[in-house]
């Protein structure tokens, strides 16, 4: 039996938006184009959907919808940072990790020994990461499937958890709507409508005979998902790149010293959990990141490191004097090179017999 994670940032651009700039929340905010130039949404905030404002939404008509919604425009590579910065802590837990988004990723622990190998103990922990991190939510879904799991996460959003167990599939997905199955859009759930069918226990009355010859190749999935039935696999995209420690504080570290006592603790953590890593990983570089009390952020990485505790207060300092302010987030890591891949093995081989 697997065990499968599914994590959905809530919100994410707004949420992102939000943490950097604390005078956004609480109030109708969406990320997107302007109003007056055919902008369109591309996510908001828990405040804007109560007034019906959704991602794809035209912007003006998003206004219209609430005239107090605040539309600021998106900052890719500062998702993107994030995302990576999120990924990697899915990476603590399995290298089984398919991404769907910048947002959300499927995650197979069935055989991770993280946490007693308990999937729900992994959720809550990743999702626990994930707030003291980057200070913004997550909502899980665990589950027998990648199916039920999506399902799952969306069930308590935001910053819910919801777990399915083995024993509970067909009790939860017999009253489950058809309309949450993915791939029934309006036309096939209207379609299933005439047929009677509203939950998958309806569903469940129609051989799969019957499902193919009115739906086609997506009968045989209907008929497999009513019955709470997903063989898919989760297929990770790539191996990890990097991985990585950091704290935020709750008091702003005054001065480089402050920072330099730090460092013990966090390179403590960081071995623990090189320790953990493969021996398919090289590591050729170490990097630390310093977030400043004006929540500007430096990251200073070196070349051909072991990662040593000396190595990072070296980085340490030079990082700081970037800023030279009180620092409220530290963070230390280091990026890899993945020796499963021939050609970097290739180019290795060739750097070392020319040295």
């Amino acid at each position: 039996m697997r065990k499968i994670i599914h994590c959905d940032a809530d919100c994410f651009y707004a949420a992102i938006e939000m943490r950097d700039d604390p005078n956004l929340r609480g109030r109708p905010l969406a990320v997107g184009g302007a109003s007056d130039r055919r902008g369109v949404i591309s996510t908001c905030n828990y405040e804007a959907r109560e007034f019906g404002v959704r991602s794809a939404m035209a912007s003006a008509h998003a206004k219209r919808l609430c005239p107090d919604l605040l539309i600021v425009p998106g900052n890719m590579e500062k998702y993107r940072q994030a995302s990576r910065e999120i990924r990697e802590i899915f990476f603590d837990y399995t290298d089984l990790v398919e991404p769907l988004s910048l947002d959300e990723a499927f995650l197979d622990v069935s055989e991770s020994q993280r946490c007693r190998g308990s999937a729900t103990l992994m959720a809550q922990e990743i999702r626990r990461r994930v707030c003291e991190q980057l200070q913004i939510t997550v909502s899980a879904g665990v589950a027998p499937n990648k199916f039920l799991a999506k399902i799952a996460s969306d069930w308590h959003k935001p910053d819910g958890l919801t777990v399915i167990t083995p024993g509970e599939v067909d009790q939860f997905v017999v009253k489950l709507p058809v309309d949450r199955i993915f791939g029934v859009g309006k036309v096939t759930a209207q379609k299933l409508k005439r047929m009677g069918v509203d939950t998958c226990g309806d569903l469940r009355q129609f051989s799969i005979f019957e499902l193919t010859e009115r739906f086609g190749a997506f009968g045989v999935r209907l008929y497999e998902l009513c019955r709470g039935q997903d063989e898919r696999q989760v297929k990770p995209s790539r191996r990890r790149k990097s991985l990585s420690v950091e704290n935020t504080y709750a008091e702003d570290l005054p001065g480089l010293p402050q920072c330099l006592e730090k460092l013990p603790e966090l390179f403590l953590e960081l071995k623990g959990r090189l320790n953990r890593v493969d021996s398919d990983y090289r590591v050729v570089k170490a990097f630390v990141k310093l977030k400043f009390n004006d929540f500007t952020t430096t990251t200073l990485e070196r070349v051909g490191t072991s990662a040593r505790l000396h190595d990072y207060r070296e980085l340490c300092e030079e990082a700081f004097a970037r800023g030279d302010r009180p620092v409220r987030l530290l963070g230390l890591g280091v990026r890899f090179v993945d020796l499963r891949d021939d050609q970097v093995t290739a180019q290795l081989d060739l750097f070392n017999s020319i040295l």
